[in-house]
């Protein structure tokens, strides 16, 4: 597929090196905010509920975040040096310093490249901001410097994530760093305010009007030589105060119009300085600097929390974009995660891309957007389309499998249950499940599961029989087979004697055994069941661009 600007909303899946080269138009981004894993040296897991809202034990490796030399890496590191150009002897020299092969070093060397691609992609008033800790940010503040050059530096911007944090052998770390560049001097910057304190009051709105209003006072004087304002000004008090040495801030004509406007604080002395008078209730608040500690971050009980690692607050994201966006311009994100930038931009009036390498984010950015924006269209692109698809995503290196299982489960409104194995991942507690979609449909309120099992091999009529014992010793309501291959007469004829499940709310029967082919799957088929307040994944909010409710992340 050719280059082309995002022009609507946009998801992607695969590697976002390879989508950016190949998909994305130069110059076609108003803003860029990535969050890449941060070398943590960490495995991250999705953590699921379970209908009672506690933590689940089955947990699905999202990503790693451990950084290793490689042979991919030792290619993108030569494309690099070969480069010939400054960025080639910026990681040239960056290797000497943190190793040839170190974690460090192939982090550094996986982020320059796609640094490079997204300076590419922006528009010539874009902005960058990259999401990074103390760890590395001072080599990637080098990088950024070399691709935009150090003059578009902007912000290091500290975001104080926790109140405090127990290290036994150091400061508590408490930020992240935030680096913010713009590809020129020509860029969007609309300032953002936060509320004042008591604290400020007291300190920066020191005097009263007799009708109690709060102002400050702010030197009349010009900063530089003003040769052409260097007027005596006759105040409405007759009295003659004579130009500061640079001279006024204003006309002539200006001050006599804050001077008619009552603006002006006159000394007691004849030989004082006028003042200006910045009244409290006329300004939107204090400024935003480069330290945020307003906004914290996603506590466990929080309604926002979705439970994928990682996740920012939806505030901060906002923060971003509607300080270096402005409505109808393109936002992205080359590391979608779980789709908080896309949201923020989705909630601001933007159109917005993202990327992301599982297919578990792509159906978790897919839930969230579907939940929070009743209604919202997008495209995704790299999600198999047809059985070709299917197929050779089921057979792709090297987790072809979990890639497929999680894609499938998406399909049908499912949750992912276990994880990557016994090398990557923990298997959940339920042995023989792959998915799974709690509903409640009785005034018990008590919630009922449909298990799911998926197949991208071959299936027999035992494969329906073990499901029947897996739906028994769970007690679930019912049970379905996700099937690659399509299921034979006698599989069919097996799920059909298993019988029905009766819903006593909706008085009606559902097959207790179903067989749903990935064939149906893709066109439309999903599973008979009530569907009376399904929960699945961890919930998201609503929103109708200014209200939030409560919805579930993967009920769509």
């Amino acid at each position: 597929m050719p280059q082309k600007p995002i022009t609507t909303n946009t998801l992607f899946y695969g590697d976002n090196l390879e989508i950016l080269r190949e998909h994305i138009a130069s110059e076609c981004m108003d803003l860029v905010y990535l969050d890449p894993p941060f070398n943590s040296q960490a495995n991250y897991n999705v953590l699921f509920r379970n209908e009672k809202g506690a933590a689940s034990e089955a947990q699905i490796q999202a990503f790693t975040d451990t950084w290793e030399w490689s042979a991919e890496t030792e290619a993108t590191y030569n494309e690099l040096v070969l480069r010939g150009d400054e960025l080639g002897r910026t990681i040239e020299a960056l290797r000497n310093i943190t190793g040839k092969t170190s974690p460090m070093t192939a982090y550094l060397v996986t982020m320059a490249i796609r640094l490079a691609e997204l300076r590419r992609i922006l528009k010539p008033t874009g902005s960058l901001y990259l999401h990074c800790d103390p760890t590395a940010s001072h080599y990637l503040k080098i990088i950024l410097d070399t691709i935009f050059g150090p003059i578009q530096f902007k912000s290091e911007i500290i975001w104080k994530r926790y109140g405090a944090h127990n290290d036994a052998n150091g400061y508590g770390a408490v930020h992240d760093v935030i680096l913010y560049y713009t590809k020129s001097s020509q860029f969007t910057f609309n300032k953002q305010f936060q509320p004042y304190d008591e604290a400020y009051i007291a300190e920066r709105f020191r005097f009263q009007d007799p009708d109690g209003r709060r102002w400050s006072e702010q030197n009349l004087a010009s900063p530089n030589p003003r040769p052409n304002l260097t007027y005596p000004f006759t105040a409405s008090n007759g009295i003659t105060y004579q130009p500061p040495p640079n001279g006024w801030k204003y006309t002539r004509e200006r001050m006599q119009v804050l001077d008619q406007q009552k603006r002006l604080h006159f000394p007691k002395r004849e030989d004082g300085r006028l003042r200006l008078k910045n009244y409290m209730d006329e300004m939107p608040g204090v400024p935003v600097q480069d330290v945020w500690t307003d906004i914290p971050l996603i506590g466990g009980t929080s309604p926002e929390r979705l439970g994928y690692p990682t996740q920012k607050p939806l505030a901060l994201l906002e923060r971003i974009v509607q300080t270096s966006s402005n409505p109808g311009d393109v936002v992205f994100d080359p590391f979608a995660g779980c789709g908080t930038t896309i949201a923020a931009a989705q909630k601001l009036g933007r159109t917005w891309g993202g990327i992301d390498v599982t297919h578990l984010a792509i159906a978790a950015v897919r839930g969230r957007m579907e939940k929070m924006f009743l209604g919202i269209t997008y495209k995704v692109i790299g999600e198999p389309e047809d059985m070709d698809g299917a197929r050779a995503l089921a057979n792709s290196l090297p987790d072809g499998r979990y890639q497929f299982q999680w894609w499938a489960l998406s399909g049908i409104k499912a949750m992912p249950l276990g994880g990557q194995g016994g090398k990557e991942g923990k298997k959940g507690a339920d042995q023989g499940i792959d998915g799974q979609i709690t509903f409640i449909d009785d005034a018990t309120g008590k919630a009922k599961r449909v298990i799911v099992q998926v197949k991208s091999g071959k299936v027999s009529s035992q494969t329906i029989r073990d499901l029947v014992g897996t739906v028994e010793r769970e007690k679930a309501a019912i049970g379905v087979l996700l099937t690659l291959e399509e299921p034979s007469t006698p599989m069919i004829k097996e799920a059909v004697v298993a019988g029905v499940y009766h819903s006593p709310g909706w008085n009606r029967n559902y097959p207790k055994i179903q067989i749903i082919s990935i064939a149906e799957m893709l066109k439309g088929k999903r599973v008979e069941m009530p569907l009376l307040a399904q929960i699945t994944f961890k919930q998201a909010q609503k929103v109708q661009q200014s209200e939030a409710d409560q919805s579930t992340l993967f009920d769509m």
